[in-house]
């Protein structure tokens, strides 16, 4: 097997991580044309050929996009390599796996959340030695954790430990949130690396291929060229980024008023979110993962008996089993789809308490600070995503949907939502004088 002796650093770099004993999760992301998806190829079929019997799973949002582009630079490396299709491996188009001559296989999966599947209960039956997903940024993060649950197959035998290489362009989702800004903080946890990827980084890339990318529109040209994970498509985005990122900073207000804000769940449906609030300062986060109505209940009484919350200034999600811990606390409830206030121009309350979420923050008048950098990506990671929906049409004014929002984050915006909710007091400033218990 011959394999090309002038990699690129970031290559290398990768490489070193991929075949080490303690780093769990890679991610190689960045520019186009770094080389990323020739180094997931090249550290599968190396594996293969080293460990006898192992299987393998190369994934993708959508197993068409896999064939047509990964699947092809597999078979690219593996001329490079000096392995013979027939001869040092079989390709089965029906099965979508690659065996090779010493019982070693790749299994090409599908990854993209199907609604029959939402728990991905179709790779539960898989056992598998390693992992590469390329362009991850395209499946939900829950994918990735079931997918990494999986990986177990012969690995006490060879004394390998679990192993999966991420590689993706930039985007604002979970692997923004997960692996890059984490990085930046020198916060990523031992077992995961971040590797930047450059277009220049490659040594084998076409001469006219950066020409190229120059000529794209600017949003692509930082994400696609320069590898920017913090270009700004500000056209749609509600919040400005870098009064998001301010709203972090600890600062005072004048209002003294106490306030709860609740998103409600129930039994591992999404997350219980609640917020204590000393005007527009948070000053508590609440997270409940599994929780009955009546546990979400207590727990807001508890708050609002130590911080002494009027229940006119309790606001809770009354959809769904949001309305039960209403009914039982006898406070406001928030209905997303609900009309908006005095009758302005949003398609719904919900929109319209966004708005006026993104009007404040924009004026530096809302503090979200937390001490918790992993709560605080989190969040920020969450209201980034808070976009404006239907620009070019003359109709109310919209935002995304959640269901949207959910499939780039692969998480429901919980925390955002829950914040969202405290906006209700400051749209209609006349809410506590006419309450009735």
């Amino acid at each position: 097997m011959r394999i090309k002796p002038d990699l690129s650093e970031k290559q290398r770099i990768a490489f070193n991580y991929l075949f080490d004993n303690k780093t769990s999760e890679v991610l190689f992301g960045g520019a186009a044309g770094g080389g990323k998806s020739w180094t997931g190829c090249a550290w599968v079929i190396i594996n293969c050929l080293k460990y006898k019997g192992i299987r393998c799973l190369i994934g993708r949002s959508k197993l068409s996009n896999l064939k047509a582009t990964t699947l092809n630079t597999f078979f690219e490396v593996c001329g490079q390599f000096g392995l013979r299709v027939g001869e040092h491996y079989k390709y089965n188009a029906n099965s979508t796996t690659i065996v090779f001559y010493n019982g070693s296989s790749v299994y090409l999966k599908d990854l993209f959340h199907y609604p029959a599947d939402p728990n991905y209960d179709s790779l539960g039956s898989l056992e598998i030695t390693l992992a590469f997903v390329d362009e991850c940024n395209q499946i939900r993060e829950k994918a990735k954790s079931v997918l990494s649950s999986r990986l177990r197959y012969k690995l006490d035998e060879y004394d390998l430990i679990p192993k999966m290489l991420l590689t993706c362009n930039p985007a604002k989702n979970w692997v923004y949130s997960d692996f890059y800004r984490p990085s930046l903080n020198n916060k990523l946890p031992p077992y995961r690396k971040f590797v930047q990827s450059l277009v220049t980084d490659n040594p084998h890339i076409s001469k006219h291929y950066e020409e190229q990318l120059k000529k794209l529109d600017e949003i692509s040209k930082q994400r696609l060229l320069f590898g920017n994970w913090e270009y700004d498509d500000s056209d749609d985005r509600l919040i400005e980024w870098d009064r998001l990122v301010d709203s972090f900073s600890i600062r005072e207000f004048e209002d003294q008023n106490y306030y709860i804000s609740a998103d409600i769940a129930r039994f591992g449906n999404d997350r219980t979110v609640i917020i204590v609030w000393k005007g527009l300062k948070v000053i508590k986060y609440e997270q409940m993962d599994v929780n009955s109505v009546t546990e979400a209940a207590q727990k807001i009484t508890e708050l609002q008996q130590k911080y002494t919350i009027p229940l006119y200034n309790i606001i809770v999600d009354e959809d769904g089993v949001g309305g039960g811990v209403k009914d039982i606390l006898r406070c406001k409830g928030f209905v997303n789809n609900s009309r908006p206030v005095k009758n302005e121009n949003y398609r719904n309350l919900k929109t319209q308490c966004y708005y006026k979420l993104a009007e404040l923050i924009n004026k530096d008048e809302v503090c979200l600070y937390t001490q918790d950098t992993a709560l605080k990506t989190v969040i920020t990671a969450e209201l980034e995503q808070v976009r404006r929906a239907n620009i070019d049409k003359d109709t109310k004014l919209s935002i995304v949907g959640k269901e949207v929002v959910k499939e780039v984050l692969g998480r429901s915006p919980d925390y955002a939502d829950a914040i969202m909710m405290r906006m209700y007091y400051e749209i209609d400033g006349n809410f506590g004088r006419y309450y009735v218990q």
